[in-house]
Formats: structure tokens, sequence, C-alpha cells
């Protein structure tokens, strides 16, 4: 039997998100300084010996558990070297871990069971301020944040960043972070780094570690392949920052129809340095991000502290997920568009979170410094209490439970992009407002870069968020559009995808998608032949062996392959292997319910 929603239904669903929401936000505002903060992501069962390690949310892609035999936690350059060094001695497989682990995908895993995690949650301290030359060295533990303030204390800045600030140097350059920008030399971090100290396993003349110092005039090809380097050369131990001086910025949000989005989307990071869009495909809204670099003496004290960033009551958070789970066993797509609908005009009516002066929000344009404007996440900065508040997505509580899906699209492809998902949206108006629970879909543009694993031009990366289910064989509602969506990025349009984020069906094949590959897997050879600091994961999104889909029943419902028949989805739900609406070579899981098509058998 299909369930539907009836007009009383989905009027109910309305006044019931509306009431949670405004609940859900004073919540927010008013636990803002004293959520639980998240635990540390390597647990091990008898001090630091047999160990395991997660990311933030909990759950790997593949739903995996990583083990070590060990981890340890270096303070130092010098204790980092003597760690490299015993385990490259005893040939022991490595991989390092940050402060929160927010990469999603498997990149902190290492082989078996008798790896050696090394975390650098205590390699946190500045080296060396050089404020005349406008430079910033710090240990690779260092987070996003606290580079901001140290940099904001002499009056520098890092141009440009991720919006969250709890991720690492480390952990940045080895994913290729980035925030929004077609200016300077891109949006991405990496790109304002001028030297990279790092150590990898060495010879037994080198004492089994080598400390390695890069930079693009001493060593042009080792440094960048270490600007992005996956974690498989060695591990980064300081880093230095070419920085700019202190300015401000004046954001606006501004909200328009997306008929011409297309168009407006290739040229208005001309327009405006910091711009970026929040698409809403299903209402047929677009935010638009009109932000610019003004005098470091415009008047303005404004504070960017983005609301979905802050601590979170864990019992609103609890019942938004069980509103969410639901709706999806009931197939409620007026449900989802409802929530979708209040929560989209409530983070635009509150300025996503923005204040004029920390406090309040009392109108556009909203002026602040750099270090005020650029990056969040205030639920990391808190006191324990008990998990009454949190970030969303901590996984000890009920709560947001997500997949991400994040690509980079050719700036001159990206009109046509556009255009495909506003013809899936025209085919089921309410296929995609469960991307709008989860606030719409966020782009950010990019630039092309010298890092042999960094962007290869400019281009837009979407960033689409949206529900998974607790149990991996559940399929999900309009599951089949978002499948579809993702295959015309990675295939129509050559997108490259996010190497912290996706499923695994976005990475295979992926690396012949650089040009400069063979240059980075030279430099991996040279400084690890061994292969200690890579793993299964690493050797598969590398292409040196295996791949990166698993096959089997089940398996496109989380992304782990492409489903070529019937039992890849969930037949005996109704969910079914079947070619794109829009794009016919994708192949996606489609409900009997929903697409007329299926009565016809797919021909293998």
């Amino acid at each position: 039997m299909a369930f539907t929603s009836s007009p009383w239904h989905g009027s109910q669903n309305a006044a019931f998100w509306r009431t949670l929401f405004i609940l859900h936000c004073i919540s927010t505002l008013v636990f803002t300084t004293i959520s639980t903060p998240p635990e540390d992501p390597v647990k091990c069962v008898s001090g630091n010996t047999n160990c395991t390690v997660t990311n933030s949310y909990g759950v790997f892609p593949d739903r995996s558990t990583c083990r070590a035999a060990n981890v340890t936690y270096p303070t130092s350059e010098a204790e980092l070297v003597s760690v490299v060094a015993a385990a490259t001695q005893a040939g022991q497989k490595m991989r390092v871990t940050t402060r929160y682990s927010h990469s999603i995908t498997k990149l902190v895993c290492t082989d078996g069971t008798d790896g050696l995690f090394i975390s650098t949650k205590f390699l946190n301290d500045t080296v060396r301020v050089d404020a005349d030359a406008m430079t910033l060295t710090v240990e690779s533990g260092v987070t996003l944040r606290q580079l901001i303030a140290k940099a904001a204390k002499v009056g520098l800045a890092l141009p440009y960043a991720p919006y969250w600030w709890g991720l690492t140097v480390g952990g940045m350059m080895g994913t290729g972070a980035h925030g929004s920008s077609l200016w300077g030399n891109g949006s991405a971090v990496h790109d304002y780094v001028t030297e990279i100290r790092m150590v990898s396993p060495g010879s037994a003349n080198d004492g089994f570690a080598k400390v390695r110092v890069l930079s693009e005039i001493t060593t042009p090809n080792e440094f960048n392949a270490a600007k992005v380097s996956l974690g498989v050369l060695g591990v980064i131990s300081q880093v230095t920052f070419k920085l700019q001086p202190m300015f401000k910025r004046s954001l606006r949000y501004v909200m328009r129809n997306d008929s011409d989005f297309g168009d407006q989307a290739i040229t208005f990071g001309k327009k405006h340095e910091f711009s970026d869009f929040i698409w809403l495909p299903s209402q047929g809204k677009v935010v638009y991000r009109m932000d610019d670099r003004v005098a470091v003496n415009t008047s303005g004290n404004g504070l960017f502290d983005f609301l979905p960033f802050r601590s979170q009551l864990s019992a609103a958070l609890a019942i938004i997920r069980s509103s969410e789970e639901t709706q999806e066993r009931f197939r409620d797509g007026n449900g989802k568009c409802a929530g979708a609908t209040l929560i989209s005009s409530t983070l635009f009516a509150t300025a996503f979170g923005l204040t004029n002066n920390g406090i309040i929000f009392t109108g556009y344009p909203v002026i602040g410094s750099q270090n005020r404007m650029m990056s969040s996440g205030s639920c990391l900065d808190s006191l324990q209490d008990g998990l009454i508040t949190a970030c969303p997505w901590d996984s000890r509580i009920k709560s947001e439970f997500f997949h991400q899906t994040t690509f980079s699209v050719p700036l001159t492809q990206v009109k046509s992009f556009i255009n495909d998902i506003k013809s899936l949206v025209k085919i089921n108006s309410k296929s995609l407002c469960g991307l709008e629970l989860y606030y719409g879909i966020l782009m950010r543009y990019v630039t092309s870069s010298p890092a042999f694993l960094g962007k290869e031009t400019e281009a837009l990366d979407f960033d689409l968020t949206y529900y998974r289910a607790k149990n991996p064989l559940t399929p999900r509602l309009y599951e089949d559009f978002i499948e579809e969506i993702e295959q015309i990025a990675l295939f129509k349009y050559n997108a490259l995808p996010h190497w912290g984020k996706n499923r695994n069906l976005a990475f295979d094949g992926v690396i012949r998608k650089y040009k400069n590959a063979p240059a980075f897997l030279k430099v991996k050879e040279a400084y690890d032949p061994t292969g200690l600091f890579s793993s299964e994961w690493t050797d598969q999104i590398l292409g040196i062996k295996g791949n990166a889909t698993i096959v089997k029943d089940g398996c496109a419902l989380e992304g782990l392959c492409i489903c070529s028949k019937d039992a890849h989805c969930a037949p005996a739900k109704g969910y079914l292997c079947r070619p794109g609406k829009v794009y016919k070579e994708a192949r996606v899981c489609t409900r009997l319910d929903d697409d007329i098509s299926v009565i016809q058998p797919l021909r293998y």
C-alpha cells in the first residue's frame, strides 16, 4: 500500500514543524555556550592499546570498524620522529588521526588490527609568527579556529577557509579543504601555504624516519604533492601560511527565484569575492551570498555564528530525527516539504546566525573583521553539560545522521548541470525537499590549484546533505533523484569528488581525472616505498589496487555501488534498479509505485 499525505495532513505537518523549529531555534540561541563538546574519535580497550577510530558522525560510509593495535599522541616534532622511526623499523602500518576526525571517508583507517594511529591532538602549538613577512607557522594539529585567532592577534588574516572551524591544519591539507572564491589564489587553504615540514619513513641510515622541509622554491614537485596528500606521504608536522593584513567583510543575503540561476552561477563569483549560494530547488529559490572585502577601518563589529553549527538541545534533535524517520516510513513528501520551507525561511529571516555586534541582527549589510566572519562552530567551544546539548551530529545521542555528496562541477558545465536538476524537479516537485531539510544545496567557488590532487579548473562545488537510515538496507524516499544527480555530476560532467566526503561510488576510477596523478604517485613511491602510510582505502582511491565500490545485495542504497541489478537495491520493498529519468545512462534505485517504467524489465 502506498501512503500519501492529504492537505489536512500537510497542514498538520506545517504546524508541527513550525512549533518544533521555533523551540529548536530558541534552544540554539539559549544553549550557544554550554554544549557538550565532541569526544575523542579514538577509543582504546586498555590505555592506548587495542583501539578503534571513527569519524565525527560515528559511522563510515561502508559502516566498517577501523582498528589498530595502538594510538600515540606526540607533543612535538621530535616525539613524532621517534614514533615514525619505531613503527618504520617494525614495519608497522600507520595512519594519522585528528582532534575531531571530520572526514567522512576512511582516510584515518589503517589495515587489519596491528597498525598504529598517530593522533595530532597535542601537536597544537604555534611555532613562529613573523608579522613583517606576514607568515605564521603552526603545528599540524592546530584547528582552523586557533589559526584564525592567532593570526588576528598580530593583525593578519587567512583570506579563505572552510566555514566549519573544527578542522585541523593537517586535516585541511590532507583533503583539500576550501572556502568559496574565484579571487586571488582561489579558496583552497593549501594554496596559501609556503612551507611544509613532514615526517616520512626513512632508511636505516636516516634512523628510519626523515624530516622533509618542502617549499615551492626548493622542492616544487614534492611540495605540490604534499599540499593535498591524503595522508599517504607521512605525517605533516608543521605548516607555514602566507597571510594578509586584516580586513573586514560586508555581507548580505538575498533570496531570489531560480529562473536565471544557471546564468547567475557562472558570473556571480566574479562580482563578489566571497560569494556562495544556497539553492532550494524544490522551492525554486536561491539564497545569494553577496560578500565583499572592505577596508579594515570600515565601521562594524559583525559576527557570523552559523545557526546549524551552534549547540543544540539534545531532546529537540531527537524529536527532529524521529519526525524524519516517521516521514520516511510513511513516505510523507508533503511533510518533508513543509519542514524544508519552514527551516529555509527561518534561517533566512535570522540571517543564518549573523549579528551586527555579536549579539543581535539589526539589518544588512553586516560588516565585521575577517576573523569574525569567515568560519564558525561554537558547539565545539563549550563545557561539559552531560549531553543536555551537543553539536547537531553528535553520534552519542539521537541526532542528525546523513550522507554527504560533494563534488566540483567545471564552471563551463554548471548551467547545464543546474538545468538537469531543474528537469528532475519538474518531474516531481517534492523530490528534493529532503535536501532542503538540511538547509539546501550549498554551492562554493573553487579554482584550479598547482597541488597535484587539487582542483583542476574553475568550478562550483555542490554540497548535498541528506537523510541516512540507521539500517543500511532501508531505502530512502526519492533516493533515485539524488542518486541521479550524483551520477550526472560525476559521469556526465566529470565532476571531482571532495576527498573527505562522499559515498564510495564517487571514488571509483577518480584518480584518472587528475592529470598530475602520475607525479603524485612518483612522490609517494619515493617517500614511502613500502606503503606504511597507505591503506586499502587509499590504494583503492589512488588506483593502485582494488576498487572503492563494494558490490553486494543492497549496495546501491548507501552508495557503495551503482546498481546493475535489482538485488543491489531493495526489491522486497519495491525498489528496483532502473535508468535515470533525465540522464538515461544513470542506474538508480527507483520505487515501483513512483515510476511507470519499472513495469518494463531493465535490460542488463
